[in-house]
């Protein structure tokens, strides 16, 4: 299995300019626009104790980082993808990794929350003693770890099989022409379809159980299933991840004729799309958060008066 930072374009692009343009103008907006958003919940939660104190909101704002890191550098290489821009095989190295890191342990990231919210409403007397700061901490620190595992093999493979030649090279930057030995192919084949196993297990677990929880004791389970639907969506874009190497052959047999479109229509829905509804599911959805957002807002718009 072969999870790529981006879809992989051809060198050159035949489309026209304008097409050209127009697609990295998009990609560069919506980049642009993730960015700000997740950069203003990052600032709200630096500024109220009440935020880094709650267990739920630090596994948020965790989310939030790596969605705004993919995003940055998806976006960077998208744009340089078109301009077949090489660059030295060390600085790809940093980016792919970086970029890796941030995409897996983005669902393991949303599988941790949906344990918490689990342990929150089926447990609510035992969730302030299992769910603390420092074992929410320990668990960013797993997550990263299990991302590790995953990610560095491919690294330490290269290293050890390619010729010294290849580390001086450079080449339009993509994890297969950085990582480009065929075993690691089978390796993340592996992994992934365990991580996709482990993940799709808690998520409908953990998820059903609120469900019943909700409906047990007579509480709005209308707005508990609906909440349900929307953390399931976005749970099942960001699981592309893990098939997105299926996802993009079925594209390259399926659609030659308008390949390059279909590609870009896979890297909006497979690497933009997640990242971009996670504020609003996770965070405006949220009335806490909500609340000091808006007052955020209002303290910006009252200076922006004052100094005009």
């Amino acid at each position: 299995m072969n999870t790529t930072a981006i879809p992989n374009f051809p060198a050159r692009s035949p489309e026209p300019f304008s097409k050209v343009l127009t697609k990295n103008l998009l990609v560069l907006l919506l980049g642009v626009s993730i960015t700000c958003i997740n950069a203003s919940f990052i600032h709200v939660f630096s500024k109220h104790q009440i935020f880094y104190l709650n267990p739920r909101y630090i596994l948020f704002i965790h989310l939030i980082l790596n969605d705004m890191i993919h995003v940055i550098l998806t976006v960077i290489l998208f744009l340089m993808s078109y301009k077949s821009h090489k660059i030295s095989f060390s600085i790809c190295c940093i980016i792919i990794l970086i970029t890796l890191f941030a995409t897996e342990n983005t669902p393991l990231n949303v599988a941790c929350m949906a344990i918490e919210c689990y342990i929150a409403v089926c447990f609510p007397l035992r969730h302030s003693r299992i769910c603390t700061i420092k074992k929410t901490l320990m668990l960013i620190g797993l997550i990263w770890v299990m991302s590790m595992t995953v990610v560095l093999p491919d690294l330490f493979v290269t290293l050890a099989t390619q010729p010294l030649d290849f580390f001086h090279s450079k080449f339009v930057c993509n994890r297969q022409t950085a990582f480009p030995n065929p075993i690691l192919v089978k390796k993340r084949y592996i992994t992934h379809s365990v991580f996709l196993v482990i993940i799709w297990f808690t998520i409908f677990y953990t998820y059903f159980r609120i469900l019943f929880t909700a409906r047990a004791a007579s509480k709005d389970s209308k707005k508990a299933r609906n909440t349900i639907i929307l953390h399931g969506f976005q749970v099942l874009l960001y699981m592309t991840t893990y098939v997105g190497p299926q996802l993009q052959d079925v594209v390259q047999q399926h659609f030659l004729v308008n390949y390059f479109d279909s590609m870009f229509a896979f890297y909006i829905i497979v690497h933009i799309l997640p990242r971009s509804i996670s504020p609003i599911i996770y965070g405006v959805r949220d009335e806490t958060l909500r609340k000091y957002l808006k007052r955020n807002m209002l303290c910006k718009c009252s200076l922006m008066k004052n100094n005009s």
